[in-house]
């Protein structure tokens, strides 16, 4: 499985994906500029990214708790997610998103 991801730069770059994991999981573990410092508990929203609007209807509904968080984003758009939120599976495989500016 891949996600495709564009880095504040504008390079993009394909990343191997494994089932179960947060997206934002697989964002840092690649060494891209996320911030991600609650680590994934939707506690912050430094994982900010905005989806491909053709994936939007892929993703799980967003819940309150992620709401909430992206009310404290900046530059928030109607495809912005929180990275953390995002569970790889097979559906999700080739992904394609972008991470925000200062990532989050």
């Amino acid at each position: 499985m891949k996600i495709f991801v564009v880095d504040p730069d504008g390079h993009e770059h394909a990343l191997d994906a494994v089932e179960g994991w947060r997206v934002m999981e697989i964002i840092r573990d690649h060494g891209l500029p996320i911030k991600a410092e609650c680590g994934g508990a939707c506690a912050c929203a430094t994982c900010h990214v905005y989806v491909d609007e053709g994936w939007l209807p892929k993703l799980a509904a967003m819940q309150s708790e992620e709401e909430e968080m992206l009310d404290q984003a900046f530059d928030v758009q109607d495809n912005s997610r929180l990275s953390c939120q995002l569970i790889m599976s097979d559906a999700l495989d080739g992904l394609k998103l972008w991470i925000a500016p200062a990532g989050g």
